[in-house]
């Protein structure tokens, strides 16, 4: 982009990563160039430094980390070597930063609202009434239901992809000259993310906005930067326009993530119609509050098998799973586990019960306890469930590291803020395994994985289920998961489910209009793949995206 002003200019970027007392050079000279209104894409496998570097680019680094060499400017402000206040005075109001968990993010204690005023009225940019009326219009913008409402409610009342949603909306509340976006929609629905897209390249073409987009989805990525620079271990691998990359990769590496997830496994046949359910959910009904949440769900999961439940955000898919974990009791209908009723509160339920059903949470940073080491955290349930101590104890403890393809020299005595995204999600899955369950739920457990990380997190899941005759429920909405490992697919809508059946049948057209919608909202690797979809939908104005109704 010649004929626009170069923002952000980073040169020979060197970041260290501290384990105990030894520090680790983790980026390798990295250069950045990023004019106004340009939006460059950060890819690259978990652990390549995508979010490192994006922090780096605002004069932040998280803790362990430190910038060892090299500049970075942002218009001209040497962002390195700038005071506390200088840096205050830019964050929030010219840097603006979209983080990968909004869960981990916002303040539990304070209402969306208040959250997303505070920036405008303390830069001066709005008043409190102003700073208001524009978080109204931008939460319609990014489609929240109930754009009037939903900011006086608490982070912990909303959906992860709602929350996701209101942070990006704040981080839009003062028109910044660059944004941050670290991997804005992973916690989104097809349909959703379309939306959100559309949203955010308007702001970006409206106001002159520059972006980093930090991302592992390389289609969603196709349809949002001008640019890619892919990253591997800390160092550059190449950069090039984004058609030119899509189309002409130079090196064998980025040609690696450009190739198109192979892994699925066979599809199971039906279970005999005699055999009884590993889980069997009957016409559950949930509500949070006054909130109805769950209307009459029904469904089974039966010995070695996998279901996935897919939907829109909001569609009730996390309260289902904490209704079978005993975490929210229905309000009425049970959940039955080889056809005996489970007490409906967790907190009754015997110590083979509550090992007998696991989950894997999709905010891993939310999930994983910041004071313990990953020793403590894989070892308590090897140690509360299985009574293994001391040098047993270890010795599982590594075995489970192993088999979520972490040595476990390096890993078993960090904390998790000194893990990459994709890492702490797989120390997610070792816990889950180290109760030694029947029957797990997976909510969203490739979200924060790279492509090539999570085929091999599918990989190791179906091997282990082959091997232990494990029951999955793989709540998700990426549908190349649910190709890849389902046997069977339940569609949920507004709190009941749409449509049910097996993978094959549900896959297969004729479609039922949601589950059609669902599939025609994948994002493809082609760079004009969203205004065609969105001109096919009748939304001429891509900025008018996230007031339209899309379907």
């Amino acid at each position: 982009m010649p004929d626009k002003e170069m923002l952000v200019k980073v040169r020979d970027l060197k970041i260290e990563g501290r384990a105990g007392e030894i520090w680790t050079q983790i980026v390798n000279g990295v250069n950045i160039d990023l004019h106004r209104g340009e939006v460059l894409g950060l890819i690259g496998e978990s652990g390549a430094g995508k979010s490192t570097i994006g922090l780096a680019a605002m004069g932040f680094t998280r803790d362990g980390c430190r910038i060892s060499g090299g500049t970075v400017e942002f218009d001209g402000i040497d962002l390195v070597n700038a005071s506390a206040p200088q840096k205050r005075s830019l964050l929030g109001r010219r840097i603006a930063y979209v983080a990968q968990s909004a869960a981990a993010s916002f303040n539990p204690a304070h209402k969306l609202i208040d959250q997303h005023t505070e920036a405008p009225t303390w830069h001066g940019v709005y008043g409190r009434t102003e700073a208001e009326e524009d978080a109204v219009s931008l939460y319609a913008r990014l489609r929240l239901p109930n754009p009037d409402e939903i900011g006086f409610r608490y982070p912990h009342q909303v959906s992860g992809g709602q929350l996701q949603r209101a942070m990006t909306a704040m981080a839009m509340s003062c028109r910044p000259d660059l944004i941050v976006f670290d991997e804005p929609t992973t916690a989104l629905d097809v349909t959703t993310q379309i939306e959100v897209l559309a949203a955010i390249r308007d702001i970006v073409d409206r106001f002159d906005t520059a972006a980093l987009y930090i991302t592992h989805d390389l289609a969603v990525v196709a349809q949002m930067a001008d640019r890619i620079k892919v990253l591997l271990k800390g160092d550059e691998v190449e950069e090039a326009d984004t058609r030119t990359m899509l189309a002409a990769p130079r090196e064998d590496y980025t040609k690696s993530l450009w190739a198109v997830r192979s892994f699925v496994r066979n599809q199971k046949p039906p279970a005999p119609g005699n055999e009884v359910p590993v889980v069997s959910v009957k016409n559950v009904v949930a509500a949070y509050g006054k909130v109805p949440v769950l209307h009459g769900i029904d469904f089974d999961i039966h010995a070695g098998r996998t279901v996935a439940v897919v939907g829109e955000s909001g569609s009730g898919k996390s309260t289902l799973a904490r209704c079978i974990t005993g975490l929210l009791p229905p309000l009425s209908g049970s959940v039955e586990f080889d056809g005996v009723a489970l007490p409906a509160d967790y907190r009754k339920r015997n110590r083979n019960q509550l090992r007998e059903v696991q989950m894997i949470y999709q905010m891993a940073d939310t999930a994983l306890n910041p004071r313990k080491t990953i020793r403590e955290i894989i070892g308590r349930p090897v140690e509360f469930y299985l009574g293994l101590r001391g040098e047993a104890k270890r010795m599982r403890v590594e075995e489970l590291l192993e088999q979520i393809e972490l040595e476990p020299a390096m890993f078993i005595d960090r904390l998790p803020s000194e893990l990459s995204g994709g890492q702490k999600q797989r120390i997610g899955i070792a816990r889950a395994l180290a109760a030694e369950p029947k029957f797990i739920i997976c909510d969203e457990v490739t979200s924060a994985l790279d492509q090539l990380v999570a085929e091999g997190i599918l990989k190791l899941l179906a091997n282990l289920q082959d091997e232990l005759n494990l029951s999955y429920m793989f709540i998700t909405h990426d549908l190349a998961t649910v190709r890849a490992i389902a046997d069977e697919v339940v569609v949920m809508k507004a709190g009941k489910v749409a449509e049910a059946g097996p993978k094959n049948v549900m896959f297969t057209p004729p479609h039922h209009p949601y589950t059609g919608l669902l599939l025609s909202s994948v994002p493809e690797m082609d760079p004009d793949w969203l205004t065609t979809l969105l001109n096919e939908r009748g939304i001429d104005n891509i900025g008018d995206a996230a007031s339209e109704k899309v379907g």
